[in-house]
Protein backbone atom coordinates (compact mmCIF):
# COMPACT_ATOMS: atom_id res chain seq x y z
CA UNK A 1 0.00 0.00 0.00
CA UNK A 2 1.53 3.29 -1.05
CA UNK A 3 2.35 6.14 1.31
CA UNK A 4 0.20 9.29 1.32
CA UNK A 5 2.50 12.36 1.50
CA UNK A 6 1.96 15.39 3.32
CA UNK A 7 0.49 18.04 1.52
CA UNK A 8 -0.09 21.59 1.67
CA UNK A 9 -3.61 23.43 1.57
CA UNK A 10 -2.64 23.79 -2.78
CA UNK A 11 -2.53 20.11 -3.16
CA UNK A 12 1.66 20.24 -3.51
CA UNK A 13 3.14 17.72 -2.23
CA UNK A 14 5.75 18.16 0.81
CA UNK A 15 8.83 17.00 0.87
CA UNK A 16 10.71 15.52 3.93
CA UNK A 17 11.06 18.02 6.74
CA UNK A 18 8.46 20.17 5.23
CA UNK A 19 5.12 21.43 6.99
CA UNK A 20 2.67 24.12 6.43
CA UNK A 21 1.40 25.67 10.23
CA UNK A 22 -1.93 26.41 10.98
CA UNK A 23 -1.77 30.10 10.07
CA UNK A 24 -0.42 29.09 6.29
CA UNK A 25 3.15 29.85 6.77
CA UNK A 26 5.85 26.94 6.21
CA UNK A 27 8.65 25.33 8.26
CA UNK A 28 11.34 23.04 7.74
CA UNK A 29 12.62 20.99 9.94
CA UNK A 30 16.06 19.35 10.27
CA UNK A 31 19.12 18.08 12.95
CA UNK A 32 22.55 19.21 12.38
CA UNK A 33 25.43 16.45 12.55
CA UNK A 34 25.42 16.28 16.43
CA UNK A 35 21.46 15.98 16.27
CA UNK A 36 20.76 19.41 17.59
CA UNK A 37 17.20 20.01 15.94
CA UNK A 38 16.83 23.33 14.02
CA UNK A 39 14.16 25.13 12.35
CA UNK A 40 13.56 27.70 9.75
CA UNK A 41 10.20 29.46 8.58
CA UNK A 42 8.94 31.29 5.71
CA UNK A 43 5.85 32.48 4.16
CA UNK A 44 5.69 30.53 0.74
CA UNK A 45 6.76 27.26 -0.29
CA UNK A 46 8.62 28.40 -2.73
CA UNK A 47 10.78 31.23 -0.54
CA UNK A 48 11.00 28.17 2.01
CA UNK A 49 12.51 25.41 -0.45
CA UNK A 50 15.14 28.46 -1.39
CA UNK A 51 16.49 28.33 2.47
CA UNK A 52 16.79 24.82 2.13
CA UNK A 53 18.82 25.00 -0.66
CA UNK A 54 20.96 27.11 1.54
CA UNK A 55 20.94 24.90 4.83
CA UNK A 56 22.08 22.38 2.12
CA UNK A 57 24.94 24.24 0.66
CA UNK A 58 25.95 25.56 4.30
CA UNK A 59 25.74 21.95 5.31
CA UNK A 60 27.98 20.65 2.48
CA UNK A 61 30.41 23.31 3.36
CA UNK A 62 30.40 22.69 6.77
CA UNK A 63 29.21 26.19 8.02
CA UNK A 64 27.69 26.05 11.52
CA UNK A 65 23.70 26.70 11.06
CA UNK A 66 23.93 27.24 15.31
CA UNK A 67 24.07 30.82 14.94
CA UNK A 68 20.62 32.43 14.44
CA UNK A 69 21.47 34.99 17.53
CA UNK A 70 25.13 35.59 16.87
CA UNK A 71 26.15 39.30 16.22
CA UNK A 72 29.80 40.60 15.37
CA UNK A 73 29.64 42.18 18.91
CA UNK A 74 29.52 38.10 20.12
CA UNK A 75 32.29 37.73 17.67
CA UNK A 76 34.63 40.82 19.06
CA UNK A 77 34.38 39.39 22.60
CA UNK A 78 35.80 36.27 21.76
CA UNK A 79 38.82 37.66 19.28
CA UNK A 80 39.49 39.54 22.86
CA UNK A 81 40.25 36.61 24.51
CA UNK A 82 42.02 34.67 21.72
CA UNK A 83 44.36 37.69 20.12
CA UNK A 84 47.97 37.27 21.07
CA UNK A 85 51.24 38.30 20.23
CA UNK A 86 50.46 42.37 19.87
CA UNK A 87 52.13 45.02 22.01
CA UNK A 88 49.89 47.05 24.55
CA UNK A 89 49.75 49.82 22.32
CA UNK A 90 48.70 48.25 19.63
CA UNK A 91 46.06 45.92 20.81
CA UNK A 92 44.70 49.16 22.92
CA UNK A 93 44.10 51.00 19.65
CA UNK A 94 42.74 47.91 17.58
CA UNK A 95 40.06 47.87 20.84
CA UNK A 96 39.79 51.83 20.59
CA UNK A 97 38.74 51.83 17.08
CA UNK A 98 36.29 48.81 17.05
CA UNK A 99 34.24 49.81 20.44
CA UNK A 100 34.24 53.65 19.18
CA UNK A 101 33.38 53.07 15.92
CA UNK A 102 32.00 49.67 15.07
CA UNK A 103 30.29 48.12 18.39
CA UNK A 104 27.47 50.81 19.19
CA UNK A 105 25.23 50.03 15.42
CA UNK A 106 27.50 48.04 13.10
CA UNK A 107 28.40 45.36 15.72
CA UNK A 108 25.11 44.37 16.20
CA UNK A 109 23.89 43.53 13.11
CA UNK A 110 23.31 39.33 13.31
CA UNK A 111 25.90 37.46 11.18
CA UNK A 112 22.85 35.34 9.11
CA UNK A 113 22.36 39.24 8.06
CA UNK A 114 25.57 40.16 7.16
CA UNK A 115 26.47 40.96 3.44
CA UNK A 116 29.22 42.23 1.65
CA UNK A 117 27.29 45.42 0.76
CA UNK A 118 26.90 46.21 4.44
CA UNK A 119 30.39 46.36 4.85
CA UNK A 120 31.38 48.41 2.11
CA UNK A 121 28.43 50.12 2.90
CA UNK A 122 29.93 50.96 6.64
CA UNK A 123 32.93 52.42 5.62
CA UNK A 124 31.29 54.76 3.15
CA UNK A 125 29.24 56.01 6.05
CA UNK A 126 32.24 56.35 7.89
CA UNK A 127 33.98 58.14 5.16
CA UNK A 128 31.04 60.22 4.08
CA UNK A 129 29.33 61.17 7.03
CA UNK A 130 31.51 60.57 9.89
CA UNK A 131 34.36 62.01 7.56
CA UNK A 132 37.14 60.08 9.26
CA UNK A 133 40.43 59.85 6.90
CA UNK A 134 40.69 56.74 5.19
CA UNK A 135 43.93 56.08 6.99
CA UNK A 136 41.98 55.57 9.91
CA UNK A 137 39.09 53.15 8.39
CA UNK A 138 42.10 51.38 7.98
CA UNK A 139 42.29 50.61 11.38
CA UNK A 140 39.26 49.91 11.77
CA UNK A 141 39.12 47.49 8.91
CA UNK A 142 41.96 45.52 10.53
CA UNK A 143 40.29 44.52 13.70
CA UNK A 144 36.40 44.02 11.99
CA UNK A 145 38.42 41.94 9.55
CA UNK A 146 40.23 39.62 11.78
CA UNK A 147 36.76 39.69 14.07
CA UNK A 148 34.98 38.64 10.82
CA UNK A 149 37.92 36.00 9.86
CA UNK A 150 36.57 34.16 13.41
CA UNK A 151 33.19 33.67 11.76
CA UNK A 152 35.10 32.14 8.38
CA UNK A 153 37.21 29.54 11.03
CA UNK A 154 34.52 28.64 13.26
CA UNK A 155 31.95 27.88 10.04
CA UNK A 156 29.89 30.45 11.00
CA UNK A 157 30.31 32.23 7.63
CA UNK A 158 31.14 30.92 4.05
CA UNK A 159 33.80 33.99 3.17
CA UNK A 160 34.55 37.21 5.15
CA UNK A 161 32.34 40.05 4.18
CA UNK A 162 35.13 42.44 5.04
CA UNK A 163 37.27 41.21 2.07
CA UNK A 164 39.00 43.47 0.16
CA UNK A 165 36.56 46.37 1.48
CA UNK A 166 39.27 48.70 2.33
CA UNK A 167 41.02 48.16 -1.14
CA UNK A 168 37.29 49.60 -2.70
CA UNK A 169 37.33 52.50 -1.07
CA UNK A 170 40.59 53.64 -1.60
CA UNK A 171 39.47 53.61 -5.21
CA UNK A 172 36.23 55.31 -4.34
CA UNK A 173 38.29 57.89 -1.92
CA UNK A 174 40.97 59.02 -3.71
CA UNK A 175 41.09 62.31 -2.90
CA UNK A 176 41.67 60.74 0.96
CA UNK A 177 44.46 58.60 -0.41
CA UNK A 178 47.18 61.32 -0.99
CA UNK A 179 50.64 60.68 -0.52
CA UNK A 180 52.41 62.54 2.05
CA UNK A 181 54.48 65.43 -0.02
CA UNK A 182 58.51 65.59 0.84
CA UNK A 183 59.63 69.46 0.99
CA UNK A 184 61.18 70.66 -2.27
CA UNK A 185 64.80 71.76 -1.25
CA UNK A 186 63.85 75.43 -1.43
CA UNK A 187 60.89 74.81 0.97
CA UNK A 188 63.04 72.91 3.27
CA UNK A 189 66.36 76.00 3.16
CA UNK A 190 62.99 78.44 3.98
CA UNK A 191 61.96 76.47 6.52
CA UNK A 192 65.14 75.71 8.40
CA UNK A 193 66.15 79.79 7.25
CA UNK A 194 62.93 80.93 9.75
CA UNK A 195 63.59 78.48 12.37
CA UNK A 196 67.03 79.39 12.75
CA UNK A 197 66.62 83.08 11.91
CA UNK A 198 63.31 83.56 14.38
CA UNK A 199 63.85 83.95 18.38
CA UNK A 200 60.03 83.17 18.69
CA UNK A 201 60.51 79.57 17.33
CA UNK A 202 64.43 79.18 17.46
CA UNK A 203 64.02 76.65 20.07
CA UNK A 204 62.47 74.45 17.74
CA UNK A 205 65.45 74.36 15.51
CA UNK A 206 67.33 71.28 17.06
CA UNK A 207 64.42 68.83 17.08
CA UNK A 208 63.28 69.33 13.57
CA UNK A 209 66.74 69.39 12.49
CA UNK A 210 67.50 65.92 13.66
CA UNK A 211 64.24 64.80 12.02
CA UNK A 212 65.26 66.27 8.86
CA UNK A 213 68.79 64.90 8.47
CA UNK A 214 68.16 61.44 9.79
CA UNK A 215 64.99 60.20 8.40
CA UNK A 216 63.81 58.56 11.99
CA UNK A 217 60.13 58.46 12.90
CA UNK A 218 58.14 60.43 15.14
CA UNK A 219 58.23 58.45 17.62
CA UNK A 220 61.66 57.04 17.77
CA UNK A 221 63.17 60.49 17.99
CA UNK A 222 61.15 61.46 20.82
CA UNK A 223 62.18 58.47 22.63
CA UNK A 224 65.70 58.94 22.14
CA UNK A 225 68.21 59.40 24.89
CA UNK A 226 71.63 60.68 25.63
CA UNK A 227 72.93 57.68 25.69
CA UNK A 228 72.10 56.29 22.76
CA UNK A 229 74.37 59.35 20.62
CA UNK A 230 77.66 58.11 19.89
CA UNK A 231 78.99 61.76 20.18
CA UNK A 232 83.05 60.19 19.55
CA UNK A 233 81.75 58.00 16.92
CA UNK A 234 79.33 59.98 15.08
CA UNK A 235 76.49 57.55 15.40
CA UNK A 236 72.72 57.47 17.11
CA UNK A 237 71.60 54.03 18.05
CA UNK A 238 67.67 53.58 17.51
CA UNK A 239 66.43 50.69 19.57
CA UNK A 240 63.24 51.93 20.53
CA UNK A 241 60.28 54.21 19.98
CA UNK A 242 58.04 55.95 22.46
CA UNK A 243 54.24 55.78 21.78
CA UNK A 244 51.19 57.46 23.76
CA UNK A 245 48.02 55.31 23.55
CA UNK A 246 44.98 54.27 25.14
CA UNK A 247 44.82 52.03 28.07
CA UNK A 248 40.74 52.19 28.04
CA UNK A 249 37.83 54.12 28.83
CA UNK A 250 38.89 54.41 32.78
CA UNK A 251 42.64 54.24 33.00
CA UNK A 252 43.27 57.07 30.12
CA UNK A 253 45.92 57.58 27.60
CA UNK A 254 49.57 57.03 28.65
CA UNK A 255 53.32 57.19 27.47
CA UNK A 256 54.83 53.63 27.01
CA UNK A 257 58.71 52.33 25.45
CA UNK A 258 58.35 49.78 22.73
CA UNK A 259 60.98 47.62 20.67
CA UNK A 260 60.66 48.77 16.78
CA UNK A 261 57.95 46.59 15.11
CA UNK A 262 60.71 44.31 13.22
CA UNK A 263 64.12 43.73 13.79
CA UNK A 264 65.22 46.43 10.29
CA UNK A 265 63.73 49.15 13.81
CA UNK A 266 66.95 48.67 15.16
CA UNK A 267 69.35 50.32 13.45
CA UNK A 268 72.86 52.16 13.53
CA UNK A 269 72.20 56.28 11.75
CA UNK A 270 74.85 57.83 10.92
CA UNK A 271 75.24 61.31 12.65
CA UNK A 272 75.91 64.40 9.78
CA UNK A 273 77.89 67.10 11.47
CA UNK A 274 74.42 69.28 11.11
CA UNK A 275 72.59 66.90 13.42
CA UNK A 276 75.57 66.83 16.00
CA UNK A 277 75.30 70.78 16.48
CA UNK A 278 71.49 69.90 16.55
CA UNK A 279 72.07 68.03 19.09
CA UNK A 280 74.76 70.24 21.29
CA UNK A 281 72.29 72.89 21.00
CA UNK A 282 69.60 71.37 22.48
CA UNK A 283 72.10 70.09 25.52
CA UNK A 284 73.12 73.93 25.41
CA UNK A 285 69.84 75.21 25.16
CA UNK A 286 68.51 73.24 28.57
CA UNK A 287 71.62 74.38 30.33
CA UNK A 288 70.68 77.98 29.80
CA UNK A 289 67.35 77.93 30.84
CA UNK A 290 67.32 75.17 33.56
CA UNK A 291 65.40 72.51 31.90
CA UNK A 292 65.97 69.01 32.67
CA UNK A 293 64.31 65.60 31.83
CA UNK A 294 61.97 64.37 34.74
CA UNK A 295 60.05 61.72 32.88
CA UNK A 296 60.58 57.90 33.12
CA UNK A 297 58.71 55.68 30.96
CA UNK A 298 58.77 52.15 31.52
CA UNK A 299 62.56 52.29 33.24
CA UNK A 300 63.83 54.70 30.26
CA UNK A 301 65.02 58.00 31.28
CA UNK A 302 67.35 60.72 30.38
CA UNK A 303 65.57 61.78 27.34
CA UNK A 304 67.10 64.16 24.43
CA UNK A 305 63.92 65.95 23.66
CA UNK A 306 62.06 67.44 26.28
CA UNK A 307 59.44 70.01 27.13
CA UNK A 308 59.90 73.14 29.55
CA UNK A 309 58.29 71.05 32.46
CA UNK A 310 60.99 68.18 31.55
CA UNK A 311 57.86 65.51 30.00
CA UNK A 312 58.80 64.24 26.88
CA UNK A 313 57.22 65.69 23.74
CA UNK A 314 54.21 64.33 22.57
CA UNK A 315 54.23 64.14 18.65
CA UNK A 316 50.34 65.70 18.89
CA UNK A 317 52.51 69.38 19.93
CA UNK A 318 55.02 68.77 17.75
CA UNK A 319 52.40 68.86 15.10
CA UNK A 320 50.64 72.04 16.66
CA UNK A 321 54.21 73.99 16.36
CA UNK A 322 54.93 73.06 13.25
CA UNK A 323 51.79 74.38 12.02
CA UNK A 324 52.42 77.85 13.67
CA UNK A 325 55.99 77.55 12.22
CA UNK A 326 54.44 77.36 8.51
CA UNK A 327 51.53 80.06 9.35
CA UNK A 328 54.58 82.73 10.76
CA UNK A 329 56.85 81.99 8.01
CA UNK A 330 54.40 82.47 5.30
CA UNK A 331 53.43 85.99 6.74
CA UNK A 332 56.59 86.88 6.90
CA UNK A 333 57.48 86.03 3.75
CA UNK A 334 54.49 87.38 2.33
CA UNK A 335 55.16 91.11 4.06
CA UNK A 336 58.99 90.90 2.26
CA UNK A 337 57.28 90.03 -1.07
CA UNK A 338 56.30 93.25 -1.83
CA UNK A 339 53.37 91.50 -3.64
CA UNK A 340 55.58 89.75 -5.83
CA UNK A 341 54.89 85.60 -6.70
CA UNK A 342 56.77 83.55 -4.21
CA UNK A 343 58.27 80.31 -2.63
CA UNK A 344 55.85 80.01 0.61
CA UNK A 345 55.77 76.42 2.78
CA UNK A 346 52.72 74.09 2.81
CA UNK A 347 50.74 72.79 5.41
CA UNK A 348 53.08 69.17 5.82
CA UNK A 349 53.55 66.78 9.69
CA UNK A 350 56.22 65.33 11.15
CA UNK A 351 56.21 62.78 8.85
CA UNK A 352 56.62 64.95 5.76
CA UNK A 353 60.01 65.54 7.09
CA UNK A 354 61.02 61.70 6.97
CA UNK A 355 59.89 61.68 3.42
CA UNK A 356 61.81 65.03 2.77
CA UNK A 357 65.08 63.16 4.48
CA UNK A 358 64.59 60.09 1.99
CA UNK A 359 63.91 62.63 -1.20
CA UNK A 360 66.79 64.39 -0.23
CA UNK A 361 69.00 61.01 -0.11
CA UNK A 362 67.63 60.04 -3.46
CA UNK A 363 68.92 63.25 -5.30
CA UNK A 364 72.24 62.37 -4.09
CA UNK A 365 71.75 58.82 -5.47
CA UNK A 366 72.18 57.32 -1.99
CA UNK A 367 72.47 53.44 -2.64
CA UNK A 368 68.60 51.75 -2.25
CA UNK A 369 70.32 49.31 0.26
CA UNK A 370 72.08 51.82 2.47
CA UNK A 371 68.79 54.22 2.45
CA UNK A 372 67.07 50.99 3.66
CA UNK A 373 69.21 50.41 6.40
CA UNK A 374 68.90 54.19 7.35
CA UNK A 375 65.17 54.16 6.99
CA UNK A 376 64.64 50.43 8.88
CA UNK A 377 62.62 49.48 6.38
CA UNK A 378 62.03 45.83 7.03
CA UNK A 379 60.70 45.33 3.09
CA UNK A 380 63.09 47.10 0.30
CA UNK A 381 59.35 47.56 -2.08
CA UNK A 382 58.46 49.91 0.47
CA UNK A 383 62.03 52.13 -0.20
CA UNK A 384 61.28 51.38 -3.76
CA UNK A 385 58.21 52.99 -3.42
CA UNK A 386 59.28 55.90 -2.02
CA UNK A 387 62.08 56.43 -4.01
CA UNK A 388 60.12 56.02 -7.01
CA UNK A 389 57.76 58.77 -6.15
CA UNK A 390 60.66 61.00 -4.59
CA UNK A 391 62.64 60.88 -8.41
CA UNK A 392 59.57 61.49 -10.04
CA UNK A 393 59.69 65.00 -10.32
CA UNK A 394 63.93 64.26 -10.38
CA UNK A 395 63.35 62.85 -13.70
CA UNK A 396 61.32 65.43 -14.75
CA UNK A 397 63.85 68.24 -14.11
CA UNK A 398 66.61 65.95 -16.27
CA UNK A 399 64.40 64.98 -19.23
CA UNK A 400 63.90 68.73 -19.14
CA UNK A 401 67.33 69.43 -19.11
CA UNK A 402 68.26 66.86 -21.43
CA UNK A 403 65.48 68.78 -24.30
CA UNK A 404 66.98 72.48 -23.55
CA UNK A 405 70.58 70.32 -24.42
CA UNK A 406 69.54 69.48 -27.31
CA UNK A 407 67.42 72.58 -28.23
CA UNK A 408 70.87 74.54 -27.85
CA UNK A 409 72.66 71.97 -30.48
CA UNK A 410 70.00 72.76 -33.11
CA UNK A 411 70.30 76.89 -32.78
CA UNK A 412 74.38 76.52 -33.21
CA UNK A 413 73.84 74.38 -36.09
CA UNK A 414 71.29 76.83 -37.87
CA UNK A 415 73.69 79.55 -37.23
Amino acid sequence: MAIERRKDNKKRVLKEGEYQRANGTFEFKWRDKIGKRHSVYAKTLDELREKELDILRDTLDGINVDVKNLTINDLYAKWKTLKKGLKDNTFSNYKYSYEQFVEPKFGRIKLTDLKRTDVRAFYNYLADERHIKVNSIDCIHTVLHQVLELAVEDDYLRYNPADNALKELRRAHNDDNEKRRALTLKEQQIFEDFLASSPRYAHWLPIFTVMLWTGMRVGELTGLRWEDVNFEENTISVNHTLVYFSRGKQNGCTFAVNTPKTEAGKRTIPMLPKVKEAFLKEKAYQEEVGICCKAEVDGFSDFIFVNRFGNVQHQGTLNKALKRIIRDCNYELLDKSGGKEITTLPNFSNHSLRHTFTTRMCEAGVNIKAMQDILGHADVETTLGIYADATKDLKSKEMIGFEEYFKSLTEEESE
